[in-house]
């Protein structure tokens, strides 16, 4: 069997592995079908009754009834005979069948960065959540891509990650999120490394595009953006291109959409995704599913924002789709849809065959449309482009703290207490602690005199190697301390109950080489830290979407009515 892995635009082939599923029983070995019977090896009499010494040959006993015993008999083992013949050969069809699906599937690596996040901590029940960043490539690599979309000089280009979305599913599994990044954030693509032949791509120069970062190895650079930016442990991705969506659409029989005027998305220069459709709700399949998710002249501001709320719109229309036609009754139907969406994905090695896929989706099915948000990354125009916004921040982390958008979780109890640092602390006299001022936020500048200030109240508190570090002005939404290593755990502790800084907010970091206390923008003022109050709502800025929101109707730009 075969593994196709994906890099920038073109496909190479390597060897697959089936991962953790159970091996099937190799088809050259012999099946257990029990002692050999059939027509050529069937005796023609009853063993029974020619070997009975006592029936002899007395004409008046009547051997039919045991006649009719061995013919049944007869008939029951060619019976089973034919059913193992039947049953084996469907099993191995089966097979056969299930190991094209795999290879249908394109395989990537998960993450080319040089850094990884923490997994998440599982919860009381030892559940985790599950991260998977979805990508809809605007690939040209093929014929039919290239007719679905995009200049002709553009085929066989390095690929653009037109869509981005991070799809959280709760650790209970009763929650899921969607945030979608638009394509125009700028973001810092971190260096990405291509394990199979070594390739290094640098480090953007400065803040680029998110969409650019599909070319900088694949999509496993993609998530590498992604943890950088939002601090959330990425499991998986699913890539899907433009003949993907098409094919995807027209196996599910079609995704019902609104829009509140009738609409042609085509500019007077001839721009645009070319969607045309009447006021109201439209079942759309094929190629104009694609013109819908691509479509941002006639919606709304025609922005990419307004493109991402559409896509919400119809990934939550899909879903409601699926589960209403679970059961897909019709065989082909399923075969399909399977099918075609094995031929469209690009996954990582964690998901690489149709039974890890099939799993991850009764995970998903698990969540009711009720409990399903849909939410575009908090942001704020930069010119043309766009960046994350402190609201951002505030929805990252509560993925991050797996906490649900829809503001639906029920009560927490309390947290758990770190456990206590394996090295003990120094003497106050004896901790080294520098102190920065990290009280800067987008809104306000640093708070002057922080770092000096609170190193002068360590000291005061006999923490006599406490000093300030006045090289630079960082920004901290919360104040933190941080230490490099095990041996400095204990230290960092100390300092941090010494000030009355929650245990949590002690971090192992190397990005410091000492006990490192960052007054965050929480303590801008005074000498006594308050710890804030978490504040667990989703901010108003995301711009949420719910799955069950089957009324929901894109907003059309008058300009592009007809």
């Amino acid at each position: 069997m075969t593994q196709q892995r994906v890099r920038g635009g073109r496909t190479e082939r390597g060897g697959q592995s089936e991962g953790t599923l159970t091996p099937a029983r190799r088809t050259d070995e012999p099946a257990d079908t029990g002692p050999e019977t059939g027509p050529e090896t069937e005796p023609e009499t009853d063993p029974d009754i020619d070997a009975d010494p006592d029936l002899g040959n007395d004409a008046d006993i009547d051997v039919a009834p045991r006649r009719h015993r061995q013919l049944r008999r007869r008939v029951l083992r060619w019976v089973a005979g034919g059913l193992a013949v039947v049953v084996l050969g469907v099993a191995g069809a089966g097979y056969l069948y299930y190991e094209r699906l795999n290879d249908n599937l394109r395989k990537d690596h998960l993450n080319l960065g040089d850094t990884a996040v923490a997994a998440p901590t599982p919860n009381a029940a030892g559940q985790t959540p599950l991260n998977i960043l979805l990508i809809g490539s605007d690939a040209r690599d093929t014929a039919e891509n290239q007719e679905l979309g995009g200049a002709k000089e553009t085929f066989g280009s390095a690929p653009l990650a037109d869509v981005q979305m991070l799809l959280h599913l709760s650790a209970d599994r009763t929650n899921m999120s969607v945030i979608s990044m638009p394509r125009d954030t700028l973001v810092q693509i971190p260096q990405c490394t291509d394990p199979d032949d070594g390739t290094v791509y640098p480090a953007s120069d400065g803040r680029v595009m998110t969409n650019q970062s599909l070319s900088h190895g694949g999509p496993g650079c993609a998530v590498a953006t992604w943890e950088e930016l939002t601090g959330i442990r990425i499991d998986h991705f699913i890539m899907v291109d433009f003949a993907g969506v098409v094919s995807m659409a027209d196996a599910i029989g079609g995704v019902p959409v609104c829009v509140d005027a009738n609409i042609h998305s085509r500019s007077s220069d001839g721009k645009g995704s070319g969607l045309k459709l009447a006021e109201g709700t439209t079942s759309i399949q094929g190629e104009q599913a694609l013109q819908w998710l691509r479509t941002r002249y006639g919606f709304e501001d025609g922005s990419d924002l307004a493109r991402a709320e559409a896509q919400h719109m119809y990934m939550n229309s899909m879903v409601r789709e699926l589960r209403a036609n679970a059961t897909l009754s019709s065989p082909n139907k399923l075969r399909r849809l399977v099918e075609e969406a094995t031929r469209a994905l690009t996954v990582d090695e964690g998901l690489d065959t149709v039974k890890k896929l099939y799993d991850l989706s009764n995970e998903l099915r698990k969540v009711e449309p009720e409990r399903i948000t849909m939410t575009t990354m908090p942001n704020r125009y930069v010119g043309a482009r766009v960046e994350p916004t402190e609201d951002a921040e505030q929805v990252f982390r509560l993925v991050r703290e797996d906490i649900a958008l829809d503001g639906k979780d029920g009560p927490k109890g309390p947290a758990e207490e770190p456990p206590a640092p394996t090295d003990p602390a120094a003497d106050d006299a004896e901790i080294a602690v520098q102190v920065q001022n990290g009280t800067r936020t987008d809104v306000l500048g640093p708070a002057s005199g922080r770092a000096s200030t609170v190193a002068a109240l360590l000291v005061e508190q006999g923490f006599g190697d406490a000093f300030a570090d006045q090289s630079s002005a960082l920004s901290e939404e919360r104040t933190v301390v941080r230490y490099p290593s095990t041996d400095l755990e204990g230290d960092a502790h100390r300092v941090a109950a010494a000030l009355g800084v929650p245990a949590d907010a002690v971090q192992k970091t190397t990005d410091v080489t000492g006990v490192t206390l960052v007054v965050g923008a929480d303590w801008r003022e005074g000498t006594t830290y308050q710890a804030p109050e978490a504040d667990d709502t989703m901010p108003e800025s995301a711009n949420p979407l719910n799955g069950a929101d089957d009324t929901a109707c894109m907003k059309v730009n008058p300009n592009y009515t007809w």
